[in-house]
């Protein structure tokens, strides 16, 4: 039994010990950070200095992003009644639309699984899939974009959606004519 108590002893004595560090460590470093808000003499941190000098320019920034953004709406909703004043009801209804662009953009990009997952939202909103294949059709025959240049492809893929045919042969024109002057096709 004295065993026991002796083992009972020095196990408590260890954990009283580790909780005293413990506590030990947490106090100095509670103590430590007041003290570095004390040295630094009540001054502020220079990002809040900025913060503060500078609430115009946090507006200015945010009313012009809210600009952009009502832009950006507005524009995107007068592609969606153009194409639904050009187009026949399975290709221009905004669900047809938005779906059908992004699964040419995605095909563009080589994205195919992404591709494949929208096209299954694509039929089952029975949009013209003959309409896709047209699309498509005139964004690769256009030729290359910039990858980096975003903005390019979703206007091309645009433009190819509303009339696929005509920028086609917009397309096919501006390629003869470069054929004609420097006697190759453009990559």
């Amino acid at each position: 039994m004295t065993n026991f108590h002796h083992g009972l002893n020095v196990m408590l004595r260890c954990t009283i010990s580790a909780a005293a560090a413990l506590a030990a460590v947490g106090l100095s470093f509670m103590c430590a950070v007041p003290a570095s808000a004390q040295q630094s003499g009540g001054e502020k941190p220079p990002e809040q200095a900025q913060g503060e000098q500078k609430p115009e320019q946090k507006d200015g920034d945010q009313k012009a992003a809210e600009q952009a953004a009502r832009e950006a709406a507005e524009k995107a909703m007068q592609e969606y009644r153009q194409a639904a004043a050009k187009l026949s009801r399975s290709a221009g209804a905004a669900e047809c639309v938005w779906t059908g662009r992004r699964i040419a953009s995605l095909l563009w990009r080589d994205d195919i699984d992404t591709a494949r997952r929208y096209m299954d939202l694509y039929d089952r909103f029975n949009c013209s899939s003959e309409h896709l294949k047209l699309v498509f059709r005139c964004v690769i025959q256009q030729g290359p974009i910039d990858p980096k240049a975003a903005d390019h492809l979703a206007s091309r893929v645009h433009e190819c959606w509303i009339s696929p045919d005509a920028a086609t042969a917009a397309a096919s024109q501006a390629t003869i004519g470069t054929t004609t002057k420097n006697g190759t096709i453009p990559n």
